[in-house]
């Protein structure tokens, strides 16, 4: 297992409701492929350096947790079809 930070800019109209929805499949995929979430790090509504799809804010999530290298691949597929996360990075930790 190896550290990992996942940087995710979520669409800024998701209620309180949805967001959490958002992040506890995240959660759910981690947990299933049997890594941990360390801290999830809400950063609030911020506005962005250029629009991304007609969008100038987003909703900042940083979370940090532990996962296999084989499950990065899978997570980022689930990311990038899941409708509300516009952007998102995957970082290894030393």
């Amino acid at each position: 297992m190896r550290h990992y930070e996942v940087m995710l800019i979520i669409h800024p109209d998701l209620d309180e409701a949805a967001l959490n929805a958002v992040l506890d499949k995240v959660k759910g995929w981690v947990a299933d492929s049997g890594g941990s979430i360390e801290k999830i790090d809400h950063w609030g509504k911020r506005e962005m350096a250029y629009p991304i799809r007609k969008q100038r804010e987003g909703q900042y999530v940083l979370i940090t947790g532990q996962f296999s290298t084989k499950f990065n691949a899978e997570l980022e597929r689930h990311l990038q079809i899941t409708e509300p996360v516009i952007r998102f990075m995957i970082t290894k930790i030393d």
